[in-house]
């Protein structure tokens, strides 16, 4: 098992096992962003669009490269493959009841490759519509860690390295908000228990005491793991369903 998704699936476990108490925030789900984005023209839409794009292009390009398309033949579908979920036809089928968006997105995937071929002249790569955030090199180095396990299993690890990685992105915006950017820095490895350093070689760099180092990180764990939790929660209907998918996610970084 490659040793980027062992450090994954122990923050996973670590969400599992966390004691944070509270409602996760159902507000801002991604099938709202799907409906906002069905809003064709407007500047929602268009955001709504990006926001789905940065978080999941990674775990799109990947299935699509191990369902056999050269590299740059999977960047250009994985951006049309976004532009698609426009469409009524796409976005008719996204009904949050129905239960995980991960499963909605997959499916949806699927049934795009199924018709890519008759697909392309009429999106015309993306219809003019460019994105930036998927990094060539980078999607690729996730897509080999992986390239062993089926399309679905290299998705579904892919999906929850986003979650994980959307976590991290929140929290280290509240910290240097909050002024702790440096912190945030110095500490974040052990967050992913892949940390060589010591606390105290931490906090010998930081000027900071033992105790200090020891408080920060284990508030920086707590909320780290909220937000992991809310992360996923916004991909499901209900709260009943968050555990579940959480389990799922760390099945999908181990196995």
């Amino acid at each position: 098992m490659p040793q980027a998704y062992s450090v994954h699936s122990r923050v996973v476990d670590a969400a599992l096992d966390s004691t944070v108490v509270g409602q996760p925030n159902f507000l801002t789900t991604q099938w709202g962003l799907v409906a906002t984005a069905s809003a064709e023209g407007t500047t929602e839409a268009r955001a709504a669009l990006d926001g789905l794009y940065r978080i999941y292009c990674y775990p799109v390009y990947a299935f699509i490269r191990r369902r056999g398309y050269g590299r740059q033949d999977a960047q250009d579908l994985t951006q049309d493959f976004f532009v698609y979920l426009l469409e009524k036809s796409a976005l008719g089928r996204a009904d949050p009841q129905r239960g995980r968006f991960r499963s909605f997105l997959l499916g949806t995937l699927d049934h795009f490759l199924a018709h890519a071929a008759e697909r392309a002249h009429a999106l015309k790569r993306g219809g003019g519509c460019q994105f930036v955030y998927l990094d060539d090199d980078a999607a690729e180095n996730h897509y080999q860690l992986a390239a062993r396990m089926t399309a679905e299993k290299i998705f579904e690890a892919r999906w929850a390295a986003a979650l994980i990685e959307a976590a991290l992105v929140r929290l280290r915006v509240e910290l240097q908000a909050a002024g702790k950017g440096l912190i945030f820095e110095a500490v974040q490895g052990f967050l992913l228990s892949g940390e060589d350093a010591s606390y105290q070689q931490v906090a010998d760099r930081l000027s900071l005491s033992l105790g200090a180092i020891k408080t920060a990180i284990h508030r920086m764990r707590s909320r780290y793991r909220a937000l992991l939790r809310e992360e996923v929660a916004r991909t499901v209907a209900t709260p009943g369903e968050v555990e579940d998918e959480l389990r799922c996610l760390r099945a999908a970084l181990v196995g």
